[in-house]
């Protein structure tokens, strides 16, 4: 995976679209288009296209009709009829076409004239991104739906671009992650970062181990209010729940319909109380453990002296990779604390027969044991920045979450890397003054903040830039206990990650962002999400 310049050579494409239509657009100043994230390329003429009262899409081949699905349940949200037909003569025609050309993945052309709507692209995905970028553009008019005469060429600067989902610390069921999917989808995201276990609940059917669902998935009580304010005081409910393979196939299929791939974590070494609770003998101690009910760090994790901690996630991810179809399992490695290790006689004697210096370096050990098996079946491990830590694992990408440094140094290293600093991506952060907001883990992430990351460090070569995959926001769920309540957290900020992800560097503009907000609100708006509405002092 590689980012993409803009060192694209659109003669043919241009060719084509003039002979499928046969006129020459008429040139116009353009007006504020209002999709997000901004198009590479925009050409507006004068005039709408006044879509039918029975709307035909043109879809011949396999890719052209399951992107052309979702144009008809569109339009049937507006309450105008559509159908799929099976010639050139829709009011809107999906077109795939073989270029000469390469052509990064997600290209699309949107052309909208007075004889209707085309939508060319090499691959499902940029069909779908291109009917996408329709929809932003249809406007409700009382002659009936209309469109700008327009023309839009268009693809994606990056090809990592994700939206993270905690859902151990609160649990969240099938249908609002189906509604976060859609979400995603509809600002081009394209990568679902599912975090599915931790020390306060596993979220995973693992067949093979039944009490990781029956015990793992459960804690006794849940702490009321910050972790800071103290003496600390808990609600005293049970609290939990697990996907089903089943539930998980479900979510899987419904994502790569929307051309999203999901990347499933699964902590270790650390994190690991849930997990231990259920299988006390995994652990350095034997237990007896219980699900963390306090948020942050805790000592207890997997012990990397026993063979059966290593058999053990060796099944786990038997059955996680049967379930996700991604390049990518995300492994975690964060926040893993020494101190049982050092005090644990198998960790000592495993250092010792491996001739490992610290205990950094058996962290190491155990992650690159787990790379081994993950790339003998086709995978890729990719884990948060602490796996540099006693050094990387040889194929491994990096996360990087603690600021930038870990991501430059493992990209420098030739390592793909994810930039998804606190700092800026972290949607679990506050987003105005504490006092006005719900309450939050802490820090200070503002759309404006958000709008002006850029993932690639200037630290890094012209040649070490393509190791930057591109960038994810986490949304980490310890304060978080409502779907009502994520939606806050992430809208709007995924807009402005979403144009950060997918613009070109160049034509990024905050005023612009500003004035394609009140649209995108109206979208916001028609699909019942619960937003945050900025204020005025927070788009200056």
């Amino acid at each position: 995976m590689a980012n993409y310049s803009l060192r694209l050579t659109i003669t043919l494409i241009l060719f084509l679209v003039a002979a499928c239509k046969g006129k020459k657009e008429e040139q116009a100043p353009s007006p504020a288009v209002t999709i997000v994230p901004l198009p590479v390329s925009v050409n507006v003429t004068h005039g709408h296209y006044t879509l039918p009262d029975t709307v035909t899409i043109s879809a011949i081949n396999p890719d052209e009709i399951s992107s052309a699905v979702f144009l008809v349940d569109f339009f049937t949200t507006q309450k105008v009829p559509a159908k799929i037909v099976s010639d050139s003569t829709g009011s809107v025609s999906l077109r795939s076409f073989v270029s000469k050309e390469v052509l990064p993945e997600g290209y699309y052309r949107l052309v909208i004239n007075a004889d209707g709507v085309d939508i060319f692209s090499t691959s499902a995905s940029g069909l779908f991104y291109g009917i996408q970028s329709l929809i932003q553009l249809v406007q409700e008019n009382p002659t009936g739906l209309q469109v700008p005469l327009l023309s839009i060429t268009d693809f994606p600067r990056f090809n990592w671009r994700g939206l993270h989902l905690d859902v151990c610390r609160h649990f969240f069921p099938v249908d609002f992650i189906k509604r976060y999917i859609d979400l995603m989808a509809q600002y081009k995201f394209n990568t679902f970062h599912w975090h599915l276990t931790e020390d306060q609940g596993w979220r995973i059917e693992i067949k093979k181990y039944p009490k990781l669902a029956a015990v793992a998935a459960y804690r006794d009580e849940t702490l009321i209010g910050h972790y800071s304010d103290v003496p600390h005081t808990f609600d005293g409910q049970r609290y939990g729940g697990y996907y089903t393979q089943e539930e998980i196939k479900e979510v899987v299929a419904y994502a790569q319909q929307r051309h999203i791939t999901i990347v499933p974590e699964i902590e270790m070494p650390g994190h690991a109380l849930a997990a231990l609770s259920a299988y006390p003998e995994l652990g350095c101690t034997g237990g007896p453990y219980k699900a963390a009910t306090l948020w942050g760090v805790f000592d207890d994790v997997f012990c990397a002296g026993k063979e059966s901690t290593f058999t053990f996630f060796e099944n786990v991810l038997d059955e996680v990779l049967a379930l996700f179809p991604g390049e990518y399992i995300h492994v975690g490695g964060d926040e893993c604390p020494k101190v049982r290790w050092q005090a644990c006689p198998l960790c000592q004697e495993r250092m010792k027969a491996e001739a490992l210096a610290d205990e950094h370096e058996l962290q190491s050990y155990f992650i690159q044991r787990i790379e081994k098996y993950l790339n003998a079946r086709g995978r890729k491990l990719i884990g948060w920045d602490e796996i540099l830590e006693g050094g990387l694992a040889p194929h491994a990408a990096v996360m990087s979450w603690r600021g930038e440094d870990g991501g430059i140094a493992a990209a420098q290293a030739g390592h793909n890397v994810v930039m998804t600093p606190g700092f800026a991506l972290y949607f679990d952060h506050y987003q105005g003054e504490p006092a006005n907001e719900p309450v939050a883990i802490g820090g200070n992430t503002p759309l404006k903040k958000v709008y002006h990351y850029e993932p690639i460090p200037a630290q890094l070569s012209q040649d070490e830039h393509t190791n930057v995959l591109g960038a994810q926001a986490n949304v980490w769920t310890e304060y978080i206990k409502t779907t009502d309540h994520v939606e806050y957290m992430v809208y709007p900020r995924a807009l402005a990650l979403a144009e950060v992800v997918w613009s070109p560097q160049e034509k990024r503009d905050w005023d612009s962002f500003v004035q394609r907000l009140p649209q995108q609100f109206m979208l916001l708006d028609r699909h019942k999400v619960n937003y945050r509405k900025p204020s005025a002092d927070d788009l200056k």
